[in-house]
């Protein structure tokens, strides 16, 4: 077991170099519209009908239900390329989700806070556990992991979801309008989703392996 996570943390490195050679190279892409990523985020919110939603600039991409706020980092808010715009779109699908009260966001909703709480938790109980030879703590953190598991699985459908989005909004609203920007764009895209399933694999094989331990 320890070897196939050698092997998905391999491939995780690997899979995390191809994600940013696919942003670096729709970066240098012009998006054909002229829009940045803030203008086409808040272009397809108004075609869809959604107020309320505050597009700003933020550290990372990633959409805050709680806020109701698409946050851009600063390169994909203020340019206009393929990267800009796709990654903009993605998070666009998230606050769709969110205005159509989408079941798999609202379930990976509810997880951040226990797989949040169980993930900080997992680390020191595990190890503690494991020196002291108290089997009930290593059995409570194995617990605290698998919400952080579940967690990793149930963004899977959610992210998929917001790259079909992107993707359709793209083609519906004239965004990525040329055959090298779309192939662009469903490789930022594409690239990106597969981060989650590697991520989801690693989580997965690292809570087999503890429970291996558990049960010795």
């Amino acid at each position: 077991m320890f070897l196939w996570l050698i092997i998905f943390m391999i491939i995780s490195s690997v899979v995390q170099n191809s994600v940013r050679k696919s942003m670096d190279r729709g970066h240098r892409i012009p998006e054909g519209t002229g829009m940045t990523g803030a203008q086409a985020a808040e272009a397809v919110l108004e075609k869809k009908g959604v107020s309320g939603i505050v597009v700003e600039e933020g550290r990372f991409d990633h959409y805050d239900p709680r806020e109701k706020a698409i946050r851009l980092s600063p390169e994909n808010f203020r340019n206009s390329s393929v990267t800009a715009v796709a990654v903009a779109l993605h998070e666009a699908g998230h606050a769709l989700q969110h205005a159509e009260e989408s079941a798999s966001l609202k379930v990976r909703t509810a997880f951040v806070p226990v797989a949040s709480l169980g993930s900080s938790m997992a680390g020191p109980l595990l190890l503690f556990g494991i020196f002291t030879g108290a089997m009930n703590l290593v059995w409570l953190g194995i617990i605290g992991f698998a919400f952080a598991v579940v967690f990793h699985i149930v963004t899977l459908p959610v992210e998929f979801d917001a790259s079909n989005r992107a993707l359709t909004m793209a083609e519906g609203y004239g965004f990525l309008k040329s055959p090298e920007e779309m192939r662009a764009g469903r490789k930022v895209l594409g690239s990106a989703a597969l981060t989650y399933v590697v991520a989801a694999l690693i989580a997965l094989v690292q809570l087999i392996h503890w429970i291996g331990i558990a049960r010795r």
